[in-house]
């Protein structure tokens, strides 16, 4: 049980770390990757900390980590949105929206869940190695590999669904391959089976992107004249993101 409390909060401070840095590089504008890398941070440490959330050190850094990412997931969508008008040359939509990026990246980084995440996070080790002597973390190597059995079983009966949830099993898929990065130890998932994991959550975030910027064009309709490219393109995504789906569908629905 050591090497596994252990390990654990050695994966925790170098995710703080790479937060740290992350908020630095926003700070400072300097690269246009920060805040992914910061929202792919917190998803890390959230996969790790989610089998663990009945225990009492575990929950408050849970539930800062969820409050940062649903704070700053409309700026990621707004970021990627971004990326799509410039590669369709589409600059005369660019500048308000940047603006307005920007004000949200300010507005994040003063945020008050941005500093509770750090407040909590630099007081953590303590209080999972207080947890650990008060034998609160007995049997949790188990439940963490219980909580990981159960998102395969979760993900191969949505694969199974032959009307399957697209959004649903994009959810699962991100939940077991960053389950498999927190505990690949635990998961049996490696090779070529988190091969097809990653490449099928690729397709689908392609095919969920299209389908944002779609619902966008409900609401901004100065974004109307992109909207039939991207149904099109959405047609194609549809079909890449079913074939992604297929080897998962033989690997993880074996019984």
């Amino acid at each position: 049980m050591s090497a596994f409390v252990d390990d654990l909060i050695a994966q925790v401070l170098t995710l703080d770390i790479t937060l740290h840095a992350c908020r630095e590089r926003l700070a400072a504008r300097t690269d246009s990757e920060a805040l992914h890398d910061l929202r792919i941070a917190l998803r890390r440490l959230r996969s790790l900390l989610r089998p663990l959330r009945k225990v009492p050190a575990v929950e408050p850094l849970e539930n800062a980590a969820k409050a940062v990412g649903k704070l700053s997931g409309p700026l990621r969508d707004d970021e990627v949105l971004l990326g799509e008008l410039q590669r369709q040359g589409r600059h005369d939509l660019l500048t308000s929206r940047q603006a307005g990026l920007e004000h949200g990246y300010a507005a994040l980084l003063a945020s008050a869940e941005l500093r509770r995440l750090f407040q909590v996070l630099d007081a953590w080790p303590q209080l999972f190695r207080q947890a650990q002597r008060e034998q609160l973390l007995q049997g949790a190597r188990k439940r963490v590999g219980k909580t990981l059995a159960r998102q395969q079983r979760q993900l191969a009966e949505a694969l199974r669904d032959p009307a399957h949830d697209r959004h649903r099993l994009r959810l699962l898929i991100k939940r077991m391959r960053y389950g498999s990065d927190a505990y690949p130890q635990l998961t049996g998932v490696a090779g070529a089976d988190y091969a097809a994991l990653k490449a099928a959550q690729s397709a689908l975030g392609d095919w969920h992107d299209l389908m944002q910027w779609l619902a966008r064009v409900e609401r901004e309709a100065e974004l109307a004249a992109l909207a039939p490219l991207w149904q099109q393109a959405l047609q194609a995504a549809e079909g890449k993101a079913d074939q992604a789906l297929e080897p998962l569908l033989e690997r993880f629905t074996k019984s």
